[in-house]
């Protein structure tokens, strides 16, 4: 389903999670509808709860999650404010650490 709100259609955003976020949601890949980058990760909050303390501070995105938007990292784009389009795709990950 769209979502038409101020004359514009919302597009359906293709959202893969990683490492521990993967965990948390209990899925590496969903659809969320929103028009920018900060709508959609405010659905996934909502959807999750528990999930803004793990990307969030306050208003900002931690410092160390990492959100691409087609394989480029938000904060190159235009932050979180960036304008979304069908078949975008935005990709979370969280710091991972091994060896």
């Amino acid at each position: 389903m769209v979502e038409r709100r101020h004359g514009w259609v919302m597009p359906g955003i293709r959202v893969k999670l990683f490492a521990n976020l993967r965990e948390f949601a209990g899925t590496k890949e969903l659809e969320v509808e929103g028009g920018t980058v900060r709508e959609v990760l405010q659905k996934l909050c909502l959807k999750f709860p528990g999930f803004e303390k793990m990307i969030f501070d306050e208003e900002k995105i931690k410092p160390y999650i990492n959100v691409f938007l087609n394989g480029k990292n938000i904060l190159e784009k235009g932050g979180l404010g960036t304008r979304l389009k069908r078949d975008d795709e935005i990709a979370i990950f969280p710091p991972i650490s091994g060896g």
